[in-house]
């Protein structure tokens, strides 16, 4: 019996590290999204994240005959990428993110998680309309 602790219990352990590492800190995926900033704010009871969103360019739907906007819900976990994007509400952005299988409390509330402003403009492609 002793023998089974002493080698299940390290395996189980590492087993464990192992499932967690994959569940909240393996990147499933980056990329690069632009759109119109609609909001961030610094929120949270214990763990202060900015939270924003983007919408993006654009009609797409399931449904044909239908519109829906594209909005982009992300997580800022960089007080100082917050703090310029705070700065840029309403202006066009493009923000490049991680993807995560899943949220952590002190990333942020999203599983895209923002870590570098790439561009900011004042103007959109969409202000100008083709009728």
């Amino acid at each position: 019996m002793k023998k089974f602790l002493k080698i299940g219990i390290p395996v189980v352990v590492i087993l464990l590290a192992a499932f967690m590492w994959w569940r909240f800190y393996f990147v499933f995926g980056e990329g690069v999204k632009s759109g119109n900033l609609n909001f961030i704010v610094k929120k949270g009871y214990v763990f202060k994240t900015w939270e924003g969103r983007l919408i993006q360019f654009g009609f797409k739907t399931p449904t044909p005959g239908s519109m829906q906007s594209n909005e982009f819900d992300f997580s800022v976990a960089n007080d100082s990428i917050g703090s310029v994007l705070e700065r840029c509400s309403g202006k066009t952005v493009e923000l490049r993110y991680k993807e995560y299988l899943h949220a952590l409390p002190w990333r942020g509330m999203s599983n895209y998680v923002v870590f570098e402003v790439i561009k900011v403009s004042d103007s959109s492609p969409g202000t100008i309309l083709p009728f």
